[in-house]
């Protein structure tokens, strides 16, 4: 990783016709690193804000059903989507604030955010312990979800910073530090959750709150004592449209881009499904009548621990050394099944009232969760007019974002109705998008391939 934090000479500003650039010299050919450790502290101050996001997702759904009055489980199914759906608006508007104030002040007010709203978090599982307070505990905690959601929606920005700082040959190693800085925050934030539970047996009451506010306070003064400006003239926006139809009609033009829009929302859709409900599903007891699972806490935060270290260990051990020798959609083709089989495993594991079964399972589908969302993004990528190929993958972000609002609203609701419901659904949705990959990855070529010779 060191080389990525050497200083790049900046490019002399082109002065024909008086541009910012020309047509050899884009803003991503001029970037140079601002400052010589700019981006590990990048990386830093977004891993440290995710440890507690890890921290306390395991959790949440948990002391959400405890807190909600509702049996049909739509509350709590709102709340769960009330992040994604934060994220989903609140993404391009800071991105276009970046674009005119800096990414650094963007930055900053994200994690001051986080840092206030895990904070409220905490406030609202202590008002629980009272029953003179418990009311208001439910109305907190969606306040603080939502607050968490706008937040944390700053992911583009630091997107953007990274854009800022590295040229277009090292701008793909540069990014991976963010996916790098998602997977350790997702292994290590559970770890940390286990850390915060006082026993095996005792509930985590505020605790996961503040420690996750705390660790956004440890990231916020990192941004502000280290982190510098990125912004500067010729660098490239951050912004964009929540679903922007124009580009969506365009993009649409270019075989096999709609079936791959929809692939990737009905997958998405899919495993949204899977992880809202998993807390609840092996937590069991009140939380879920009928499951053969009681995890205690500790062992909840244990159990995502071994999915983020699962997720981390197939990307980087297996689904990177394939890249480049198979195409990308035989790989999501594949994570799609993987996906589908790892859904009957987890149908099974409840049947059979099989810890190691249930394990295998989450193996299964996290391993075919990351065969499979990678390969998708890099085939809309190569399909999509180099020119138009941002607008594109923002296309894919928002079907993303929008897929898991859906999917992480309807989940628990499906559960509330039958326990099995949501793997049942997961794993049909499966296999449409299975047949939705196939469809398209037959259906198109790359966009050179179809260019005029």
């Amino acid at each position: 990783m060191l080389h990525l934090l050497k200083p790049t000479p900046r490019t002399p500003p082109p002065h024909a016709h008086g541009t910012l650039m020309n047509s050899t010299a884009g803003p991503s050919s001029q970037a140079a690193e601002p400052h010589k450790g700019s981006l590990l502290v990048i990386f830093l101050t977004v891993f440290v804000d995710l440890l507690g996001f890890g921290m306390v997702l395991p959790l949440l759904p948990i002391y959400a059903n405890q807190f909600a009055t509702d049996k049909g489980g739509w509350q709590l199914g709102l709340l769960m989507a009330s992040f994604s759906a934060m994220q989903f608006v609140f993404a391009p508007m800071w991105g276009r604030l970046s674009d005119r104030v800096g990414r650094r002040p963007v930055l900053m007010i994200g994690l001051g955010g986080s840092v206030a709203f895990y904070s409220l978090f905490g406030v609202a599982t202590l008002l629980a312990l009272d029953p003179a307070t418990a009311w208001m505990a439910f109305p907190l905690l969606f306040v603080s979800r939502i607050g968490a959601g706008i937040a944390g929606a700053t992911i583009s920005t630091a997107q953007a910073y990274i854009a800022d700082s590295t040229t277009l040959e090292r701008r793909p190693r540069g990014m991976a530090l963010i996916g790098m800085a998602f997977g350790m925050g997702f292994t290590f934030g559970p770890l940390l959750g286990f850390l915060a539970v006082p026993n095996r047996d005792a509930a985590p009451g505020p605790m996961p709150g503040f420690v996750a506010a705390g660790l956004s306070a440890v990231a916020l003064l990192l941004a502000v004592f280290l982190l510098p400006e990125s912004l500067r003239k010729g660098s490239e926006s951050a912004s964009r449209k929540l679903l922007d139809f124009q580009k969506l009609k365009a993009s649409l033009a270019t075989p096999s881009i709609g079936p791959l829009l929809v692939a990737i929302f009905v997958c998405v859709f899919s495993f949204a499904n899977f992880e809202t409900t998993l807390s609840l599903m092996i937590k069991g007891g009140d939380e879920a009548p009928g499951s053969p699972f009681e995890f205690s806490w500790r062992q909840i935060c244990l159990t995502y621990a071994f999915i983020g270290f699962t997720l981390a260990l197939v990307q980087g051990g297996v689904v990177r050394r394939l890249a480049g020798r198979v195409s990308e959609g035989v790989l999501a083709s594949a994570g799609a099944l993987i996906e589908i089989v790892g859904f009957l495993l987890m149908l099974l594991a409840v049947m059979q009232h099989s810890t190691a079964l249930l394990f295998a399972a989450l193996a299964v589908v996290v391993a075919g969760f990351s065969f499979m969302q990678p390969n998708l993004n890099s085939m809309l990528s190569r399909r999509s007019d180099p020119t138009r190929q941002g607008g594109v993958l923002g296309l894919g972000q928002s079907m993303s974002s929008l897929a898991r609002i859906f999917g992480s609203g309807l989940g628990i609701p499906l559960m509330k109705l039958q326990l099995n419901l949501p793997y049942f659904a997961a794993a049909g949705l499966m296999g449409v998008g299975l047949l939705l990959v196939i469809f398209a990855a037959r259906s198109g070529r790359d966009y050179q391939a179809e260019s005029p010779a």
